[in-house]
């Protein structure tokens, strides 16, 4: 997954964003309103971690914090993306006014890490209508356990072909576009060209061969996941 983490206190901030990079995946920080609605407008991701209590001299007002106003500009454009809200222990109109702007979820401090991740995987899956796992042929996906299988036998993927994988495989049989795939995938500072993702894909079928599962492309719209013919 690609992460929005919207928190302006350093440690904690950096804390946060090493234990969801250790879990796998990819995560983009932000400590202010600008930087988090830049960041958000910009960018395309697969989930958003939101503290609601960010520094209110940006934009002074909200009672509760200007992550609500994050919040409400990025629901006021039509953006879906999953968010958990994380919100002071015992603070239930913090709680009520995150989720009544749109927020998916919320976890009160302190909280455990591993239930972070644990909320985020939860509310990517429930955004997408995907399972814990997914089956093409005899290639398998452990989304709770970050693990592909083919026959049982662990498929072994350098971290960005992983991330290809995963894209095709949530679920499989969807067209991904270029477009998808490059963003999931790339930094602002490190755009991800056509070669160098055609070169992921390429290495990518050489390791799905005989699994039962084929990377097709589709001219002119991006990649589908499929059963081998």
């Amino acid at each position: 997954m690609r992460i929005l983490l919207v928190e302006d206190d350093a440690v904690l901030r950096d804390v946060i964003a090493r234990s969801l990079e250790h879990a796998g995946h990819r995560v983009d920080p932000a400590a202010s309103v600008r930087e988090a609605d830049h960041l958000w407008r910009v960018q395309p991701f697969d989930a958003v971690l939101l503290d609601l209590n960010l520094p209110q001299h940006e934009r002074p007002g909200s009672p509760m914090g200007n992550g609500l106003h994050v919040l409400r500009e990025a629901r006021a454009r039509g953006d879906r993306t999953p968010v958990l809200v994380l919100t002071a222990r015992n603070r239930t109109e913090e709680r009520i006014a995150g989720l009544d702007t749109g927020a998916d979820d919320y976890l009160g401090k302190p909280f455990d890490l591993a239930e972070v991740e644990a909320r985020l995987r939860a509310l990517v899956r429930r955004a997408i209508g995907t399972d814990d796992s997914a089956q093409l042929g005899e290639l398998r996906l452990d989304r709770r356990a970050r693990r592909f299988t083919v026959a049982g036998q662990a498929l072994d993927l350098p971290a960005r072909e992983f991330e290809v994988l995963w894209e095709l495989m949530s679920p499989p049989g969807h067209a991904v576009s270029k477009r998808q795939l490059s963003d999931k995938l790339s930094g602002f500072d490190d755009a991800l060209g056509d070669n160098a993702l055609e070169a992921f894909i390429s290495r990518l079928r050489k390791k799905l061969a005989g699994s039962g599962a084929s990377i097709r492309t589709l001219r002119g719209i991006g990649y589908l996941l499929e059963p081998e013919t």
